[in-house]
């Protein structure tokens, strides 16, 4: 049995009634998750599933789902809610469901005409559905692997990685040590459940600490659609269910932190905000500390079945994403590229055997003297100027969204002698913002050496979201659907200024 497992059973004998999952309309107790998960589990085997999808909303259902296959030993193959059809449908023919549990038959049947839906009964106080796929071909290589995450990436095509279970728990049981997860406490499910992130540092951590796991549907907690944030609502929930611990994306801190700014009360319950996904602004994590959040900067990577490195209570240092946990080695190329080993994934689906000793992250960075973990930039998107000096974007961007005034920003340059950036504003009608947006730029400036600066920049006719394809889940940008949108505008300015660095700064609308 494996340590989620085992967990759930020990509280179930020792501590019954207490709460492990509560949803919207439904809570559980350890002893009936128990049961719940076995129930199920024995479906799963007698159906003789090999591979399940998973296509629910946030709530204890999804978390049942995921135990149970664990306890047939099956592989999950969530489905995140943002995904496209056509991702979706890569997804499910890809790594070759049999099965897929859905709420309604109306959510798969329109991107696969060709699935058996019956009423797989009520898990957890949902009603739910399993579709059968007849033409679906499994795949034998798979016998071992617990989850396949399906990560969009920067490409915008999904890409499977192979998971076993000691792997994804190596990471939850120590991040239940660093973090000091108590049975008291009681953890606010935010994000998707098919982010690997919430999924083992969310779910798996509150379980095996015989903690509360809160999973709201995402509605309830400010998610709408795929890219839409009701920060109000997310405030809210936070302050209804008394959260102890939370994860966030930094652009719902940027919301938490604008809306106490502006006179919200700040939540006293919680006493540890992980937040992550995507570069965070230094100065976004002053400011929250100047409003006694308890926010601590983390990192992770799919490969590494999620969380790597973490600042704790214990162990802290902003600027730097935390100490990198025991489960896993790191060193460094001569480019100043991350390397991990240690606790990795089983490869990624088509080429499970030739993955490295070594994962390269693709991420740059380096240790400093104390041993916390600093990221620089990405070794792809570096680009090189005219005048041979070398610029990580992420660098600037950070800068850049340092502001209150600038909500996302991508910055390029490549074989340029100066840098422009695409800018989306906050807020978006003030009519007053694009003089606020100058006078950021010209302050993230200041701090940047000339080559890094920007001296031109666009205002992006939307947001930059999943659903435009121009981000993925986590809030990077996809640079290459950003320059397919606005190339041409970006090519107009540099010839507007013309190749000179004397210029003065350009906005094109």
């Amino acid at each position: 049995m494996n340590a989620v497992l085992k967990a759930i059973t020990t509280h179930a004998a020792v501590n019954s009634d207490s709460i492990a999952l509560e949803g919207d309309s439904v809570r559980l107790s350890y002893a009936a998750l128990h049961d719940e998960v076995a129930v199920l589990a024995t479906r799963f085997e007698r159906l003789g599933c090999r591979s399940v999808g998973l296509l629910l909303d946030n709530g204890p259902a999804w978390v049942v789902c995921d135990l149970a296959a664990q306890a047939a030993a099956v592989t999950l193959v969530p489905i995140p809610g943002f995904f496209s059809s056509d991702q979706a449908r890569h997804t499910l023919r890809d790594a070759g469901v049999e099965f897929i549990v859905a709420e309604q038959p109306a959510q798969i049947a329109s991107y696969a005409p060709e699935a058996i839906f019956c009423p797989l009964g009520c898990i957890a106080g949902q009603n739910t559905w399993l579709a059968r796929f007849p033409e679906a071909v499994p795949r034998d290589d798979l016998p071992s692997i617990a989850k396949l995450t399906y990560t969009s990436g920067t490409t915008g095509t999904p890409k499977g990685v192979c998971l076993t279970q000691p792997v994804m728990e190596r990471v939850a049981v120590e991040l239940c040590d660093a973090i000091d997860v108590t049975p008291q406490d009681r953890h606010l499910c935010l994000l998707p459940l098919a982010v690997l992130l919430e999924n083992i540092a969310g779910v798996y951590t509150s379980l095996l600490a015989g903690a509360r796991c809160i999973v709201p549907g995402l509605a309830q907690v400010g998610a709408l659609g795929a890219a839409q944030l009701d920060a109000r609502r997310m405030l809210a929930a936070i302050s209804t269910h008394q959260a102890s611990s939370v994860i966030l994306l930094p652009q719902m801190l940027h919301a938490l932190v604008s809306l106490i700014e502006g006179g919200l009360p700040r939540p006293t319950s919680l006493r540890f905000i992980a937040v992550g996904g995507a570069p965070v602004s230094r100065r976004l994590l002053e400011r929250a500390q100047v409003l006694g959040l308890p926010v601590f900067e983390g990192y992770g990577l799919s490969e590494c079945a999620s969380v790597v490195a973490v600042n704790t209570p214990h162990a802290q240092r902003l600027g730097s994403v935390g100490k990198v946990l025991p489960h896993v080695r790191i060193q460094f190329t001569d480019e100043g590229e991350i390397l991990f080993a240690g606790n990795l994934y089983s490869g990624y689906l088509h080429d499970k055997d030739q993955h490295e000793a070594w994962y390269g992250s693709g991420d740059l960075g380096y240790l400093d003297a104390d041993g916390y973990l600093h990221l620089t930039g990405r070794k792809k998107n570096i680009f090189i100027t005219s005048f041979g000096r070398n610029v990580a974007p992420e660098w600037v961007e950070k800068e850049l969204t340092f502001s209150p005034h600038i909500a996302q920003a991508v910055v390029f340059g490549e074989a340029r002698p100066y840098n422009v950036a695409v800018i989306v504003p906050r807020p978006e009608h003030d009519p007053s913002v694009l003089a606020r947006v100058a006078a950021a730029i010209a302050q993230a400036n200041s701090a940047l050496p000339d080559y890094a600066r920007v001296s031109s920049w666009i205002v992006a006719d939307e947001p930059l979201s999943v659903d435009n394809q121009q981000v993925t889940a986590t809030g990077r940008p996809r640079r290459g659907a950003v320059w397919a949108a606005y190339g041409e505008r970006i090519n107009q300015l540099y010839e507007h200024n013309g190749d000179t660095t004397e210029r003065r700064p350009h906005v094109v609308l």
